[in-house]
């Protein structure tokens, strides 16, 4: 079997194993939690790491949550420069980037859900200095001045206003100063790569701070576009971030951020991984595709360019008020995303569709407020209250090119074995034209309009919004050194949308079962069973020609009769068959009515509201078995509210089918699926051991993760399928450690296994396939790296190496349009969806090194190299839009390299 994966040979499973088994008897450990706002973080002390994620200030090893912090050391000396890099130091973290630039999924320990469709709320949160990003566009270099950036992992209600039912990323950025510094880079890398950057901090007066921050990123595409001359997945962004501080050194302290930032990209490059028989019909009007024996050449052809032009920009406005032993926060945002998106979603040169466009703007007001305090030395409070209100408007369209007719034309020959043409064609001599048969049978004028050029699909979604939460936890001191934590969050969470579109194919229109076609399919069918059993009678092997069947039935007396005897037989079968779906001989064509009429919302079944409300919780009791070692258990609960499917692909309920039918609302060649997916509510038991030596750490965490209505979204190419999942559950192990076996000297290692199943998934789009194991999810995640800083005269040299590793884990449970469906589109046999996707595997290996020279004056010279081993991997696969049986799929960036110059002060 193929597998579509390629690369270097890398470390073998036994080496990283051993070094799993190695790391267990270090003591070592990485965690983390967040400080108190408005105190200043203390400086880390050896090998301790002081982080913010619990909202107030704790070490990592005192943390008793799942955390994996990212310094801003290793951020610059990893060259982690995208948010979607993360995945390289912390092994149960996944990002992918897919059809756009504007979209970013993120995974933790295998839940998640992508950015990709816009009706989505991420699993997990991703919030930057406090403010919650329902959407996340931006990356880590459009951020100055990083701290740290905290990975939280499993479900996050009861320090986070904003559920998130399967983990947390808080990205920490340096307030302003009060003394006079920043820093300055230029890096110059492979593919013309051109990124500079500068951030200036200093005070306005003795209470009074303030930052500015700007950069710019470039770099050319990694794959040519060899039709349009371009280069696909360029770099072209620049950014600007200003903060003011006010701080009157007793009890008030006020930090207002403005960002601005802007994407013009060309992006995103998909491959063909596999032809269908639609491929030679894209071959046949002209187009070429790429090799799908060769999905790592570095080359797309496109007829236009897929561009990508983005722009994000907000204000927060964090207030922190100390009233004794109690801290008031205020934290208040506004932000905004608009993105205007086209691409060639045929990922061919033939004009066949122009465009896929997306027009859309996402605005979000968020409102969160929290008081902290301690009561007599033994209890630790937290209480707050969170308020979110977003509005989603999308414009889109999805149109036939001006060679789609033609390629259709020849498709509907090729699927139906040369029986049916559009119209007529040299390449179908015998074929019979749809266009005229139509025509003739409904009474209308078919001739000349099936599948031109500007007919399609044009649609509008809308999305409102509004949720708020209350919540809270108490930490309380049973004795020295054993502490109860108990926490609460209660969400209400109200919806409103809207989806409306037109669909102007007029094909897609035709109901293939309609009565005005039965004598035409009972002539098809009684033509069909005379040629199968002359066939038979011939030893043919196949149906037998209109030739073959003239000359058998006129060769002799005996065949005549035969004859005579089957032509009863096939207006039997036919009468008995005309009006039976799932024998009608138009059946293949239902793969090329992409874009049949839509039933808009709202309407007198479906009202367009969703409205959620549930209670989470947190148990956990932790226990400092010595200074330097503690453990602790937890039972937790989260929840994410339900997610509108904003696409293309949205379909009302089965449970709907009657009453849609009844109210007179049912369209031609309605299908049925979701419109949204429920509320999903995850639950976690874990069990952590944490112990912190001078010389070594290491943390330990194992777990029993559920979530009980997971919501999948299925890109299809051109839409998605939202559906709920019954239940996934993962059994995990969590092992992080570093060691410092010299001065100087640090050595890291960190291990995730993961063993997670479907539980329940009946209504998959690819049918029931519970019992499963999830795609995109690896069974062993390993990281190991190194780092040694050498002393020299003025200044000092650090040389630093980083490998990700991972076992071969799916890209996708399916390819839905290989199952077998029903004409109402129901799944009749979902196996042969699972067997499509079965040869796509994938593996994470990364190797990253970098080996930087600091100055004492200030100045740092640093050599960097990403994906050293130029391993390559489909990102993921679907199904090829309007090409029926092919797949395509989104390539991983090739190896990168090049040199950064920084200057601090």
């Amino acid at each position: 079997m193929t597998k579509f994966r390629a690369g270097e040979a890398g470390f073998s499973r036994n080496f990283l194993c051993g070094v799993a088994a190695a790391a267990l008897i270090v003591p070592g450990a990485a965690y983390a939690q967040d400080t108190d706002p408005g105190e200043e973080e203390a400086a880390p002390t050896g090998n301790t790491i002081v982080v913010t994620a619990t909202k107030r200030e704790q070490t990592l090893q005192e943390i008793p949550v799942a955390v994996s912090v990212t310094s801003a050391e290793t951020l610059e000396r990893d060259v982690i420069r995208d948010i979607r890099d993360l995945q390289t130091v912390v092994p149960s973290l996944s990002v992918g980037q897919r059809q756009s630039s504007a979209n970013t999924g993120f995974f933790i320990r295998g839940f998640g859900n992508g950015a990709n469709n816009v009706g989505i709320e991420p699993s997990v949160g991703v919030f930057i200095d406090g403010v919650f990003r329902s959407r996340t566009a931006s990356s880590i270099s459009d951020l100055p001045a990083v701290q740290r950036v905290e990975v939280l992992r499993g479900p996050q209600s009861t320090l986070f206003g904003k559920n998130a039912s399967a983990g947390v990323i808080s990205v920490v950025t340096e307030e302003p100063q009060f003394d006079f510094g920043g820093n300055a880079e230029f890096t110059y890398g492979n593919y013309d790569q051109v990124v500079a950057r500068a951030y200036a901090t200093g005070p306005l007066s003795d209470m009074v701070a303030v930052s500015i921050a700007g950069g710019i990123n470039s770099r050319q595409g990694f794959f040519e576009d060899r039709n349009t001359g371009s280069f696909s997945n360029n770099r072209d962004r620049w950014f600007a971030r200003g903060q003011l501080l006010v701080d009157n050194g007793t009890n008030l302290r006020v930090r207002l951020i403005a960002d601005y930032d802007s994407i013009d990209e060309i992006c995103c490059a998909a491959v063909n991984a596999q032809s269908g028989p639609s491929t030679a019909a894209i071959l046949g009007v002209g187009g070429q595709v790429t090799d799908p024996n060769d999905p790592f050449a570095d080359i797309v052809f496109n007829n236009f360019d897929s561009t990508n032009d983005i722009v994000n920009h907000g204000v927060s406005a964090q207030i922190d008020y100390e009233v004794g032993d109690w801290t008031l926060t205020s934290i208040t945002a506004s932000r905004t995303t608009e993105s205007l998106t086209f691409q060639d979603s045929d990922f061919s040169s033939a004009d066949l569709i122009f465009p896929n466009s997306q027009d859309l703007e996402i605005d979000t007001f968020t409102q969160e407020f929290r008081i902290t305090g301690s009561i007599a030395d033994r209890v630790d409070v937290l209480l707050g209250a969170f308020y979110i209100n977003e509005d989603v408007t999308s414009d889109q369209q999805l149109l036939y090119g001006a060679d789609f007719r033609n390629y259709a034309n020849l498709l509907v020959g090729n699927l139906s074995s040369g029986a049916f043409v559009l119209t007529p064609s040299p390449l179908f001599p015998t074929a019979v034209p749809l266009e005229q048969v139509f025509s003739a049978s409904f009474g209308q004028n078919f001739v000349g309009t099936f599948f031109n050029q500007g007919q399609g699909f044009t649609e509008n979604y809308t999305l409102d919004s509004e949720a708020y939460s209350l919540f809270g936890q108490v930490d309380f001191e049973i004795v020295d050194g054993l502490v109860l934590t108990l926490g609460g969050n209660y969400t209400d969470d109200s919806k409103e949308f809207t989806q409306n579109a037109v669909s102007t194919d007029v094909f897609s229109s035709i109901n293939f079962n309609a009565p005005q076609l039965a004598p035409f399919r009972g002539q098809v069918l009684g033509q069909g069973f005379v040629s199968q059993a002359v066939g038979t009678v011939l030893g043919l092997g196949r149906g037998a020609t209109a030739a073959e069947v003239a000359a058998f039935a006129g060769s002799s007396a005996a065949n005549f009769a035969a004859f005579q005897q089957i032509q009863v037989q096939a207006g039997q079968f036919a009468a008995a068959n005309v009006n039976n779906p799932l024998a009608n001989p138009l059946n293949p064509l239902r793969a090329l009515q992409f874009l049949p009429p839509f039933l808009n919302v709202p309407n007198s079944v479906e009202d367009g509201t969703t409205n959620d409300s549930n209670f989470s919780y947190t148990a956990r009791l932790a226990y400092d078995v010595t200074p330097d070692v503690n453990i602790y258990l937890s039972y937790a609960t989260g929840f994410k509210a339900s997610s509108i499917n904003l696409s293309r692909d949205a379909r009302p309920s089965l449970a709907d089918r009657t009453a849609i039918i009844n109210a007179g609302l049912a369209q031609p060649n309605q299908t049925y699926g979701s419109r949204f997916a429920g509320p999903e509510e995850s639950t976690v038991m874990e069990a952590g051991i944490k112990a912190n030596y001078d010389f070594a750490s290491i943390n330990l965490t194992v777990f029993d993760q559920e979530i009980e209505g997971f919501q999948t979204n299925i890109f299809t190419g051109s839409g998605f399928v939202l559906a709920n999942a019954g239940s996934q559950s993962t059994f995990g192990v969590e092992l992080e450690t570093q060691w410092f076996p010299a001065d100087g000297l640090t050595l890291n290692a960190a291990v995730t296994y993961l063993d997670p199943t479907f539980d329940s998934f009946i209504q998959s789009a690819q049918g029931d396939i519970s019992g499963t194991r999830p795609s995109g999810i690896a069974e062993y995640t390993v990281i190991v790296g190194a780092q040694y800083e050498g002393e020299l005269p003025n200044g000092r040299l650090i040389p630093r190496v980083n490998y990700l590793w991972s076992t071969e884990y799916q890209l996708v449970e399916g390819l839905p349009a290989f199952a077998v469906r029903a004409p109402d589109g129901t799944i009749a046999n979902g196996q042969p969806a699972i067997d499509a996707g079965l040869p796509f595997t994938a593996r994470q290996s990364n190797l990253t090194a970098s080996l930087t020279y600091e100055h004492n004056s200030g100045v740092a010279l640093q050599l960097w190299g990403r994906n050293l081993l130029d391993h390559r991997d489909l990102g993921t696969v679907f199904d090829s839009p309007a090409q029926p049986l092919s797949v395509s799929g989104y390539p991983n960036d090739p190896r990168t390299y090049g040199a950064t110059l920084r200057f601090n002060w």
